[in-house]
């Protein structure tokens, strides 16, 4: 059995508000009496995208289980990959099997975690001064050749910050993942693509893309206000609903089954 946990949009601004909702994320995942495969945080990591946060990020994400984190839309590369992507320990785009340093700091940051039985593509779907998500050609090569690297009987995870179909939350639909035609294309050409991982709308959510699950980690900051509860004086979010997570579970018979859990301690 492998257990993936997936932490999203933590959204961290200097503030004691953020910092203890991830905190207290965090110390779930690291109290848990079993070793986890890896932790995916799939974006907006910094809320300002200032070298000041990322300094509180990285302390707060070191974690006994292996961890990957990609950006979001108020993430900043350069200072994103800067702080949060050693050299000896990080695997960029080019070179699945170990380190890379892209000669342009503001490219994509995309990662790969080759684990016993299965394989997650971590890809970069932020556009710098823009909310909505794209995947550059780039991150679309990149990832082909990860599938076409990867043994048909292995799955193969796809995460990224934005979701690339409306969730029915008009907020984010307007600020989604677009161009997912081009993605959908290359889904077609890798069955062992088994699923896709989003964050960016602050609200659990399961739907699907291309012909596989696309499942999206509630937010750890706030949760996503629905269009049909109570608009309240801000008709977008929840400041008060506790922090929450996603646990992705590959089964022995292949299986994805996933879990989503509050964290109140």
């Amino acid at each position: 059995m492998i257990v993936i946990a997936h932490v999203s949009d933590i959204h961290v601004d200097g503030e004691p508000r953020s910092v203890d909702r991830t905190r207290a994320v965090l110390r779930h995942l690291e109290e848990l009496p079993y070793d986890l495969a890896a932790v995916l945080v799939t974006g907006d990591l910094a809320d300002h995208g200032t070298p000041q946060e990322y300094a509180v990020v990285r302390e707060l994400l070191r974690s006994r289980h292996p961890l990957l984190a990609c950006p979001g839309n108020h993430d900043e590369r350069a200072a994103f990959r800067a702080a949060l992507l050693a050299p000896a320990t990080t695997a960029e785009a080019g070179d699945p099997a170990g380190p890379a340093a892209p000669s342009d700091p503001a490219a994509p940051v995309n990662q790969v975690l080759r684990g016993e039985g299965f394989v997650i593509a971590l890809c970069d779907s932020s556009v710098p001064g823009k909310d909505e998500g794209f995947l550059e050609d780039a991150t679309l090569a990149w990832l082909d050749g990860v599938l076409a690297d990867t043994p048909h009987e292995v799955p193969v995870l796809v995460a990224f910050h934005h979701p690339p179909v409306p969730l029915h939350t008009p907020y984010v639909d307007g600020i989604r993942q677009f161009g997912e035609e081009r993605l959908a294309a290359l889904a077609d050409r890798h069955p062992h693509l088994t699923a896709f991982l989003a964050g960016h709308a602050h609200t659990a959510a399961a739907t699907t893309f291309a012909g596989r699950p696309l499942l999206v980690a509630p937010g750890v900051v706030s949760s996503l206000r629905l269009p049909w509860e109570h608009p309240g004086a801000n008709p977008h979010v929840h400041l008060d609903q506790p922090p929450a997570l996603a646990f992705h579970v590959l089964g022995e018979d292949g299986r994805l089954t996933t879990h989503y859990r509050t964290v109140t301690g």
